[in-house]
């Protein structure tokens, strides 16, 4: 399957998926996870707690699991980590299923987080088959791009937009020959990427990007296999998608002003929003 701007295949995983991923994050709601099963979402993340994503995606399971790509993952708690197999087993239990995906060891900060013995831990499990996949999420640039170099990971799930664009340089020339597969996130960057920077140098007569111009951005880079949307409700959800289906890549011009307004965004440390932000629908 040839990637286009919408469905590709993750990876070396070979999943079919569709380019927007799902998180309940900001607890949309059930309605909003149905919805987006509706229109074709077929990658969803779930943290332990987002029981909204489990109840909504219970029914679409028990008929056509296969159709769906599950990702979760357990936490880095820095100062250790939990029961591996015991939170991979609570995990199959909250979404009814008996295999999982994608699964990540979530939060990594550094290296020494994620040592040899622990990718072993995680393979052990992948060989039980309740697991298909595994990997990692992790803001860490250089490590990801050393694990996909010496194919230790299934997939990443790295930070990528806008306003911190350096997995390009870090990550993204260490895919191949190995090709992992890429999850990106806060592709928004907390909503400050469609909300005016309040004392950086952005003239007040140009305008701000959409929430759409923020997922369009990411999702024009190829290296990116998933891009995660988090809404807070319905509305946003159909908001977002909508301006993704019609309005494709970016054009030359935009991606130029996603990367000036981005550099405004990453350069800006005071208050999070100015008074007269661009008023637009939609959130991460």
């Amino acid at each position: 399957m040839e990637q286009s701007f919408l469905e590709t295949t993750l990876g070396k995983t070979g999943l079919k998926v569709g380019r927007i991923g799902l998180s309940a994050t900001y607890r949309p709601g059930v309605k909003t996870v149905h919805r987006a099963l509706d229109e074709g979402v077929n990658y969803f993340f779930a943290f332990g707690l987002d029981g909204q994503m489990f109840r909504g995606l219970r029914d679409a399971l028990r008929t056509n699991r296969e159709k769906y790509v599950l990702a979760t993952g357990a936490y880095n708690l820095l100062l250790g980590h939990p029961n591996i197999e015991r939170t991979l087993e609570k995990r199959l239990r909250q979404f009814r299923t008996d295999y999982l995906d994608v699964f990540m060891y979530l939060g990594v900060v550094k290296e020494k987080e994620f040592p040899p013995r622990l990718i072993d831990e995680f393979q052990r499990l992948k060989q039980t088959g309740k697991v298909r996949h595994i990997g990692l999420s992790t803001h860490a640039r250089k490590f990801a791009g050393r694990l996909a170099a010496e194919n230790a990971a299934d997939v990443l799930m790295v930070r990528y937009n806008a306003a911190h664009r350096g997995a390009a340089q870090d990550i993204f020339p260490y895919l191949q020959p190995n090709n992992p597969g890429v999850v990106s996130f806060t592709a928004t960057r907390w909503r400050y990427l469609f909300h005016r920077p309040s004392l950086a140098k952005w003239p007040r007569e140009e305008n701000v990007p959409t929430p759409g111009m923020a997922y369009r951005f990411v999702l024009s880079n190829p290296a990116v296999h998933v891009c995660m949307m988090a809404p807070s409700n319905i509305r946003q959800f159909e908001a977002n998608m909508k301006e993704v289906r019609e309005g494709g890549p970016l054009k030359p011009e935009e991606m130029e002003f996603m990367k000036r307004f981005g550099d405004a965004v990453h350069h800006t440390k005071t208050k999070m929003f100015s008074r007269d932000d661009g008023r637009r629908a939609g959130k991460p």
